[in-house]
Parts: C-alpha cells; sequence; structure tokens
C-alpha cells in the first residue's frame, strides 16, 4: 500500500497530491506540467516535499511532522525512467549483477526469464534496442527487490515498434504478482491497457481516481482526458473465431463486439477500447448495413458543451453483465433524435475502429495460430 499526502511549492506552480495505491498498476495520467514526474520523485526520494508524508506498507519514507526523510537508497523503490540509464562499460549481465548485490532477493533467474533476456546477457547496451534497453531497466529495477515500482514514462522516447514489444513484458510484471507498480503516462493507449486505477492529475492536483473505464468515460472530466481520447475501456473474452473472415469475437459484458482477428484463443481475457467518436447512435435497429457491432442499449446522459458536440453515454445490459459506452455525436444529431437520459437506441460500432492500439495484444512475431 501506497500511501501518499505532500505539497510543494514549484516553478509558481503548488503541487498538492494525495492518494493510495493499494497494488496492481496505477497510473499517474495527466498534460505535460500537471506534477506526474515531480509526484515519482518524491516518492523515489529525488524530490524533497516541503510538508506531507510518504508510506510504503506501513514504513515511512518521509514525514515531515517527524523529521523522517529517508535518503532514496534506503526506501526500497524501484524506479524505471525514460532511458534505461544503463552502465554503459558493463554488460547486461553485469548490470543485472549490479543491481542483485544491492538487492541479493535470489529472483535473478525468473527476472531473466519473465522478461526475455537470456539471450542479451553478454551484450553492451550500446548494442542493445530502445525496448532491449527497457527491458533490463525494468529487470535491473526488479533485482533491487523494491517494495513498489515506479515507471516515468518508459515508453515515452521508443517508436511504435518498440513499444509493442515490451508492453506485454510490462504486462506480465503486472499479472504474475510482482511489486506494486506507479505507471506515469500522458498516452491514453498504454494506460486503458496497463492500469488497474488511474489517479488523474491537473495543475498539481489529484482532479479524480477511479478505474480505467471510470475515468475516460465520465464525460466532466474530458477537459482534462481530452474529447478526442474519450471512449470506454471494457474487459473482453474471446468467444469465437472465423478464421475464413479473419475476425473475432469478443464477449463484453451487456454483449459482443466483432472485431479483426485477435491472435488469441478462444476463451483468452483482455481489454479493448472503444472511442466515442468511432461509435454512432440509431433510434431503430438498421438493416442491410456494413456495421458489424449493433449494441441495444439505453442513454444514461448527455454531456452539454459550448461547441458542436456531445458525448452520450449509454448502457449496454444484459445476462452477463453490464457496460457503459460512450459516443460522440452533433449537437443537431442530439436535438433531432430527440437523445435523453432513458431513451433506448442501438449503438454501432465499425469493427474496423478497432485496431491493434485499441486492444492488448501480443507483438506479431509472438502470435497464436
Amino acid at each position: 500500500m501506497l500511501d501518499i499526502d505532500v505539497a510543494k511549492q514549484r516553478a509558481g506552480t503548488a503541487l498538492e497530491i494525495r492518494f493510495e495505491s493499494a497494488g496492481g498498476v496505477t497510473a499517474l495520467f495527466g498534460r505535460s506540467g500537471a506534477g506526474k514526474t515531480s509526484t515519482v520523485q518524491m516518492i523515489a526520494g529525488l524530490m524533497r516535499p516541503d510538508a506531507g508524508r510518504i508510506a510504503i506498507n506501513g514504513r515511512v519514507l518521509f514525514d515531515s511532522h517527524t523529521g523522517i526523510d529517508l535518503a532514496a537508497p534506503q526506501r526500497r523503490v524501484g524506479v524505471v525512467f525514460q532511458e534505461g540509464r544503463l552502465f554503459p562499460h558493463l554488460t547486461v549481465r553485469r548490470n543485472l549483477l549490479y543491481a542483485k548485490a544491492a538487492g541479493d532477493n535470489g529472483r535473478y533467474g525468473g527476472v531473466i526469464a519473465m522478461l526475455g533476456l537470456e539471450g542479451l546477457l553478454e551484450r553492451k547496451p550500446a548494442t542493445l534496442s530502445g525496448g532491449e534497453q527497457q527491458r533490463v531497466a525494468i529487470g535491473r529495477a526488479l533485482l533491487s527487490n523494491p517494495d513498489i515500482l515506479l515507471m516515468d514514462e518508459p515508453l515515452a522516447s521508443l517508436d511504435a515498434a518498440r513499444k509493442a514489444e515490451i508492453l506485454p513484458y510490462i504486462e506480465r510484471l503486472r499479472d504474475e504478482a510482482g511489486p506494486p507498480i506507479v505507471y506515469v503516462s500522458h498516452q491514453i493507449d498504454e494506460v486503458a491497457r496497463l492500469a488497474d486505477r488511474i489517479v488523474l492529475l491537473s495543475d498539481g492536483s489529484v482532479a479524480a481516481t477511479g478505474s480505467v473505464d471510470e475515468i475516460f468515460s465520465r464525460p466532466d472530466l474530458m477537459p482534462l482526458t481530452g474529447r478526442f481520447q474519450a471512449g470506454a475501456v471494457l474487459g473482453a473474452r474471446v468467444a469465437e473465431q472465423d478464421v475464413p473472415g479473419r475476425m473475432s469475437r469478443l464477449a463484453v459484458p451487456g454483449g459482443s463486439l466483432w472485431v479483426p482477428s485477435v491472435p488469441l484463443p478462444v476463451g483468452s481475457a483482455m481489454r479493448i477500447r472503444v472511442r466515442a467518436r468511432d461509435v454512432s447512435v440509431a433510434l431503430d435497429k438498421p438493416d442491410r448495413i456494413s456495421i458489424r457491432n449493433t449494441l441495444p442499449g439505453t442513454v444514461v446522459s448527455v454531456t452539454e458543451s459550448d461547441g458542436p458536440f456531445r458525448t452520450i453515454a449509454i448502457s449496454v445490459a444484459d445476462e452477463t453483465g453490464e457496460s457503459r459506452i460512450a459516443a460522440t455525436v452533433t449537437a443537431n444529431a442530439v436535438r433531432d433524435l430527440g437523445l435523453a437520459p432513458g431513451v433506448a437506441v442501438f449503438a454501432l460500432i465499425k469493427s474496423v475502429a478497432m485496431d491493434r492500439r485499441s486492444m492488448a495484444l501480443p507483438p506479431r512475431d509472438e502470435i497464436v495460430t
């Protein structure tokens, strides 16, 4: 359990950060300058708060009232930065053994296997790709035996291919009962794929906390999360494979979605992000239409704004559960269709809108056939 309640005056901006993280992946999300990196630095002991308290599993790292301020090496906090920051003169093996000597936790073999580092051990950092360097950096942080792992935009310096390479390893770390992770990012695709919980920061304070789906589907938070980022993050399970058509059916609470072929076995769990801008609304179920996904639902809310667009929150429910799906439509459509809470509608979602960025998928070289 991470418990942080701190204040810091920073370059004209007053930071007041208060939240708890019980485990899994907690994402610090917000625009540049919101206070994400400063929060990580205060937890790690790289920046001193002006006041407050930081504790991990009841062990106090900082307390301005009692004068406790543990030095960074004493905090048992692993940090992964944007760049790997590996020792350039040491091999991968020696970089990892350096951290193991500090932590001495007997996990060396398991960490090597989990991060797929077996073939890299005798190489120098300069010969590694950006994604490989970050995997080594994660391994080094884990081998220091941390109580918590801080990841400060670890994919920011990587191109799309390298991001796709490393994301499954971070997921594996999350799913295999590793240490709690605080993950900093302003990229919604990363957060939607990895996080269990979001702490939304704005102008140096916590604007909201909650699940990924809750935060990104709340219309009142769209000024902070971005109107074009709005949507829903749904837990899904592969229900059917249409091999000839190269399509997969994903079961979600309240219905199912046909998407381009997902390279996972039937029964596999995953997440899928449905962007509000990819959802249309109809009052009647359309016939003879190319859109493959037509989900009956009920309007829950209509968000007003000064611009031409409105965001409709739609509840889709059946015996399997309920999902909340958002749709961005024009104000004229809201007026002409009489869209209001309680109105029965159909949410129309094009299968072609569900690309790899919308789904948590393995890298292409790990595709299951």
